[in-house]
C-alpha cells in the first residue's frame, strides 16, 4: 500500500496541470488551507478523511500544511472520498466570517399570525429578507394524527422546541414520541411530520426551519 501511495506523490502535481495562463503556471491559492477548511466543514478528522479518500493521514497532513502537492490522482481520491468537485478545491479559503450588520426584532405578541386548522402559527422576525431560517411560534391545536389530511413535507431541515405543554410527534420513519416541556428534535423536513397537543392545554412550540 505504501509502495502505491509512494507512486502517486511522484507523479506530477495537480497544481502544474490545473490552471494556466498564457503557458505561464498560475498557483492556485492555498490549496492546502482550502482542503482543510473543507474537510472541517465536513466535521471530519484527518483519520476519518484518510478513510474515505485513501490517502494516508500523514499525506493529508502534509497537504495541508502546504508541506506538498497533490497529485492529480490524490486530488481525484480527495474529490470522490469528500464528494466535491474538483474546482471547488481551487476557490480562495475563506477569511473567517463576514458580518453583513442585518438584524431583525419581534416583540412578544408582535409576530405575524397564520393560522391553520391544526396550527396557529406566529411567524417572527418577518422584516428581514431572505433569510436562511425562518423561526416561528407554533400553538398546536391538532388533538390526533386524523386532524391532518396527509404528513406535511417541504423543502428544508427543522428544529423543533417545546415551549409548554407537551405533544406527540408522528415522522414517516418513526414510532410516535412524545415531547415536554424543554424537550426538542431536529428532523429531515422532507420526511413526512406532523405533531398534536396531548397535554391538558394546547401545546407551544418554537419551529425553526432552513430554507
Amino acid at each position: 500500500m505504501s509502495d502505491n501511495r509512494d507512486k502517486e506523490m511522484n507523479q506530477p502535481s495537480v497544481l502544474e496541470v490545473a490552471r494556466k495562463d498564457d503557458g505561464k503556471f498560475v498557483e492556485p491559492l492555498q490549496l492546502g488551507k482550502r482542503l482543510k477548511e473543507i474537510r472541517l466543514a465536513n466535521n471530519l478528522t484527518l483519520e476519518e478523511a484518510s478513510r474515505l479518500t485513501g490517502l494516508a493521514r500523514s499525506t493529508l497532513s502534509k497537504i495541508e500544511n502546504e508541506q506538498i502537492s497533490p497529485t492529480f490522482q490524490a486530488v481525484q481520491k480527495l474529490t470522490a472520498g469528500l464528494g466535491i468537485d474538483i474546482p471547488q478545491l481551487f476557490v480562495p479559503p475563506s477569511d473567517g466570517p463576514t458580518a453583513n450588520g442585518r438584524r431583525d426584532i419581534s416583540r412578544a405578541g408582535e409576530g405575524q399570525p397564520h393560522p391553520t386548522t391544526t396550527y396557529e402559527h406566529e411567524l417572527l422576525c418577518t422584516q428581514m429578507r431572505d433569510k436562511k431560517m425562518v423561526p416561528f411560534k407554533c400553538t398546536v391545536r391538532a388533538r390526533s394524527f386524523g386532524d391532518f389530511d396527509d404528513w406535511v413535507r417541504h423543502e428544508g431541515e427543522e428544529f423543533m422546541l417545546v415551549l409548554s405543554g407537551a405533544v406527540e410527534v408522528y415522522t414517516e420513519f418513526y414510532e410516535p414520541v412524545k415531547l415536554s416541556e424543554g424537550d426538542s428534535i431536529y428532523y429531515d423536513a422532507r420526511m413526512g411530520h406532523c405533531l398534536v397537543s396531548v397535554s391538558k392545554d394546547d401545546a407551544v412550540v418554537l419551529w425553526v426551519t432552513s430554507r
